[in-house]
């Protein structure tokens, strides 16, 4: 291929990507970035802003150090700004590698003032994901492999390119490179794919074996961007409502929906919650929403918790236990202070002639009580003695409708043997309670 050739499909994808203005390049000093730099510098308008270099050394290879001094050199060549950075402690993975580059480049990008970070992404490496992908029994959106976008401002220009082009521009415009050693090691999935499997699959099975990959790719991303475009529509109806820690959804339309796309909307629901469901969590949690019982719940993989409540379904995560900080109140001297509940700020004032505007206030005769007095949530056993009889608090938050991802903030006023004397708004207990007369010890909790 042409210097054009590669010139004019990079023009065009970085104007689609909105790369007019300056711009941030992923710098390894492997070939695909130094191709990608070289384009960055010299095929963009001549009044465009001049790139910068990003370069990170990981500390994983003894070459890196040498691979750093190389990438400084071809910058001050092409007088192209640098900023590189060295990891104090080498990463244990590829993965966590690959994170703290992006950070990197994030981090890059935000102090430079740059719109866009540009990383070398080629057609071949798309094809390696997508077959990855496939091997490991991926969906469709694990299919559409390598975006061209990744969040609000990683961009790929080169996803249109093969290796192979990238070599023809590297040698007709005379380009170096660094190779890194890693690349030859079969021990990396990565390696064996590129050197091993796919050559063999070309040879054996379907000599257009990189591109029916990269047209899968394609056609996945497709199938993705069009349940996109439909799922507003179909999550409408469910009344989805956000609680602390998560969210719930009405549970008949949802069951009404056919199979499959209860499976894609229960996913969407979780990534909202900053969490991935692979296919056998979300088949559990379906048959869940189909036969549990009101008030039960299940735990699902990647730390969420399905639960059925009445009409609702709640997806929630896991509650922190430093989320939890009960008040106590030793006297019936005047007080204030605040609990942690649920991981919701609960106000509480005690004693004093006014109270401010809470959910509930109570009068208690200071003589009944057994101090210290505490406000908490929720127990296993808890029970509240009313008049008709005692009855677990779990139960009166099930009568209220109380859905399950909020019951933990529910705050109870318990006191020093552990009975429960009030649950605000809801229930109080019949031992010690007052109306507003003079000696009685107000408590405001809201």
């Amino acid at each position: 291929m042409s210097v054009a050739g590669v010139r004019e499909p990079f023009r065009a994808r970085l104007s689609e990507l909105g790369g007019h203005g300056s711009v941030v390049v992923a710098f390894s000093g492997g070939l695909d970035s130094s191709v990608l730099l070289h384009l960055a510098r010299f095929a963009r308008a001549a009044d465009a802003p001049r790139p910068v270099a990003a370069h990170l050394d990981h500390g994983m290879r003894s070459s890196s150090a040498g691979d750093a001094r190389w990438v400084a050199g071809i910058c001050r060549a092409w007088d192209v700004p640098l900023r590189a950075a060295r990891l104090g402690e080498a990463p244990s993975s590829e993965e966590e590698a690959r994170d703290a580059r992006y950070r990197f480049l994030e981090s890059v990008r935000r102090d430079v003032g740059a719109e866009l970070v540009l990383t070398a992404h080629h057609a071949d490496d798309q094809a390696e994901t997508v077959l990855f992908r496939l091997l490991r029994g991926s969906g469709s959106r694990g299919l559409s492999g390598i975006p061209a976008h990744r969040g609000p401002a990683v961009a790929r220009p080169l996803l249109d390119l093969w290796r192979a082009d990238l070599e023809a521009y590297a040698r007709e415009v005379l380009l170096g490179w660094r190779e890194d050693p890693t690349n030859l090691d079969p021990s990396f999935a990565r390696n064996a794919l590129r050197s091993t499997i796919l050559p063999d699959v070309e040879r054996l099975v379907s000599p257009g074996a990189r591109r029916a990959l990269v047209r899968l790719a394609d056609l996945a991303g497709e199938e993705e961007a069009a349940w996109e475009s439909v799922l507003p529509d179909l999550v409408r109806p469910l009344d989805p409502a956000e609680v602390e820690g998560g969210l719930t959804f009405l549970r008949a339309p949802f069951l009404d929906l056919h199979r499959g796309v209860r499976m894609r909307v229960l996913r969407s629901f979780a990534r909202r919650l900053g969490r991935n469901l692979d296919h056998a969590a979300t088949r559990r949690a379906i048959r869940f929403a189909e036969s549990s019982q009101s008030g039960r719940a299940i735990d699902l993989a990647g730390a969420l918790t399905l639960g059925v409540d009445l009409e609702r379904v709640a997806l929630v995560g896991p509650t922190s236990l430093a989320a939890e900080r009960p008040l106590t109140i030793d006297d019936a001297g005047p007080g204030r202070g605040t609990a942690v509940l649920g991981g919701s700020p609960v106000q509480v004032v005690w004693g004093g002639q006014e109270l401010p505007r809470s959910r509930a206030a109570q009068g208690f005769d200071p003589g009944a009580l057994r101090f210290p007095l505490l406000v908490r949530s929720r127990r296993p056993g808890d029970r509240i003695r009313l008049a008709a009889g005692t009855k677990k608090v779990k139960k009166v938050l099930l009568e209220y409708r109380i859905p399950p991802s909020r019951r933990d903030a529910v705050p109870l006023l318990v006191d020093a043997e552990g009975d429960v004397l009030w649950i605000p708004g809801l229930a109080m207990a019949e031992r010690g309670v007052l109306s507003d007369v003079p000696g009685a010890l107000r408590i405001g909790i809201g």
